[in-house]
Formats: C-alpha cells, structure tokens, sequence
C-alpha cells in the first residue's frame, strides 16, 4: 500500500486489515499538510498490526525489498503528490512524485515474480475541461486544467504501455472529490471547517460565468469499497499463466449526485452547528474545474459498486471525527494549517 500515511491509503489499509490481509504501507511522510495528521494515520495503522515503511517511491532499492522479502502479490497505489493548486508553486514535487514515483513502482512490479497486479489511484481531475456530464471512462481527456491533472492523465497512459509491453494487470480509479475523517487539511470542506469554527470567512469560488462550482462528493467509506472490489476482481483476472490477457481497466468511483458548493457548506453548518461567515471570491487560474460528475456504470457492472452514504450523513460522521480529534486543543497544528 503506497501513501499508507495518506487520507484514502490509511483507510484502505485498514479496512483490508480488518477483513484479514496482510498489508504492508510505503509512505514518504511529506509536510505538504502537517504531519501530526499522517503520523496519527500511521499510529492507527500500527496498533492493528500494518507497519509503514517511510521512504520515497522513487527509492528503488527498498521497493526491491519490500516487493522480495514480503512476497507482494498485489499492490494498491495510492500515493501521489496532492493538491491542484501547491502544483503552481512546486510543479517539480508532482513530476518527482506522480510521475517518476509511478514509473520506479512500475518497473519493480515489472521485474517481480510473480508479477504483482497493480490497482492505482487516477482522479476525475483528468476530464478537465470537459462539458460533457456526467463523465464516462469512456470520454477523451486531453484538456487537463492543472499540472496536478497532466501527471494523472500520465500515469494512466504510463499504465496503459506497462500493461502492452510487460503484460501487468493494472486497473486505474478515478477518484472524485473524496471527504471524511482523517481527510486532508489542504481540501476544502476541511478549511471550511476550520474556519467556521474559528469564525473566520470562508471563500467559496465562482466560475467565470458567475456560476456555483459543483463536486461529486463522495464519503471515504464507498470509496475504500470500490477500491477493494478492484482489487479482489482483478485477482480472479487473466494473467500469463493461463494464458489470458491481463487486464488495463478504468474506473469512476463517485458519488452521482453533485452538489454546489454552496448547498455543501449548508450541510456542514447544520452538522458542526454553527453558521459560516460565507465570501464569494472569483475562482483563480491555479486549475479548479467548475464541475464534476461521474459516471459510475461500469463500476456498478464489473464491481458491484454502488455508493450508499448521503452527503448529510457523511458529513456529520466527519464533524463526530473533527470534534473529537480537535477536542480542548489536542492536534492544534492542523487546524492552523493554511492550505497551500
């Protein structure tokens, strides 16, 4: 599991814990958020028995070893470089990470045997400009709005020609717009958060034509079962052995039902009780899309993924989490966190 330290890693990992595989975590452990956050992650994770290896992806002598000693069979690909904005001021950090760190994973699984199968983490940042909704996997993605975007975009065409040339399985999701507890403090509903709480403005943007901006927001927990539900489905897949080909799969996990902004800061209010001081700011040209929208047929199809958690109810499970994890000033340096 890379990016074990990670929102969705933590999760992921845990969950496939619980339910009695053996995972081992890869994390670099980077301040873009502060780390108080991952090293929690990375606590909970060792209390149930997953140890996490600190160390970069593209530090091919310990994936070597990881993949050699713990016998990997699988690998779940999570960690990246976030955020679509830091990509502005740091576009080095994603190049290094998103794209080398894949291209390092990928030629260690290539030259393991047996070769692990590869479930990776895209994102719907990848239909960029994109007007047609919602969005299928089917749909061209060469308009990117952000480097973030770009890297993701890469990582999937990189997938596509490890999958052509060694014959790895690799299945790609893409993720849309992913909230919960143990979030990550750089995303919006967790400054929102913050903020409301602190009594501070929030600045909610608007597109160029004056229009809300729209997510597909979807709660960490359906996004941990369609992460597993590709994993298990890609292990009872082709592989050279039976002589069929292993497969390069593309899969939306989303929630279908995108809502603005504005009625999303709505529910957080009525879930942390308190009503925010609400500053409607023109969106900046750092690479935010207006809208996402998934189209989750084909997961529906070939995963039995079927999102099951409401907006409303996902939010107050975050705010149970926040209030608790930021009770009496415990973990104070996040909450003060500004995202980048």
């Amino acid at each position: 599991m890379t990016g074990a330290a990670g929102f969705i890693g933590s999760h992921v990992a845990k969950a496939l814990k619980r339910r009695g595989t053996w995972v081992i975590g890869l994390d670099n452990v980077n301040d873009y958020y502060p780390r108080g956050l991952k090293r929690a992650r990375i606590q909970k994770l060792e209390d149930i028995g997953v140890h996490t290896v600190v160390a970069d992806l593209n530090d091919a002598a310990t994936l070597r070893k990881i993949l050699d000693i713990c016998q990997v069979t699988s690998v779940i690909h999570l960690a990246a470089q976030a955020g679509v904005r830091y990509a502005v001021k740091n576009p080095a950090a994603y190049v290094h990470s998103n794209v080398a760190g894949f291209v390092t994973l990928l030629e260690a699984v290539a030259h393991t045997t047996p070769m692990p199968k590869v479930v990776f983490a895209s994102s719907s940042s990848v239909y960029g400009l994109n007007t047609k909704v919602p969005f299928s996997e089917s749909d061209i993605t060469d308009s990117p709005a952000s480097l973030y975007a770009a890297t993701k975009k890469s990582d999937e065409l990189l997938a596509h020609t490890y999958n052509h040339i060694h014959g790895m399985s690799l299945t790609t999701l893409r993720f849309f717009t992913v909230y919960g507890p143990y979030g990550r403090p750089d995303m919006a509903y967790f400054s929102f958060a913050n903020n409301i709480m602190k009594d501070k403005p929030i600045k909610i943007f608007k597109a160029e034509d004056g229009g809300e901006l729209a997510r597909d927001f979807t709660y960490i927990d359906d996004i941990v079962r369609g992460t597993i539900a590709s994993l298990d489905t890609a292990q009872r897949s082709g592989n050279k052995e039976d002589g069929s080909k292993p497969p390069f799969r593309v899969y939306n996990l989303g929630n279908t039902n995108p809502v603005t902004v504005s009625d999303f800061v709505s529910s957080l209010e009525l879930a942390l009780g308190k009503t925010a001081i609400r500053n409607y700011v023109p969106m900046p040209k750092t690479g935010d899309v207006p809208f996402t929208h998934a189209d989750i047929s084909a997961a529906k199809r070939d995963l039995g993924y079927t999102p099951t958690v409401s907006l409303d109810d996902g939010l107050k499970h975050f705010v149970a989490w926040y209030s608790k994890y930021y009770a009496n000033g415990k973990n104070a340096e996040d909450t003060n966190y500004v995202p980048m």
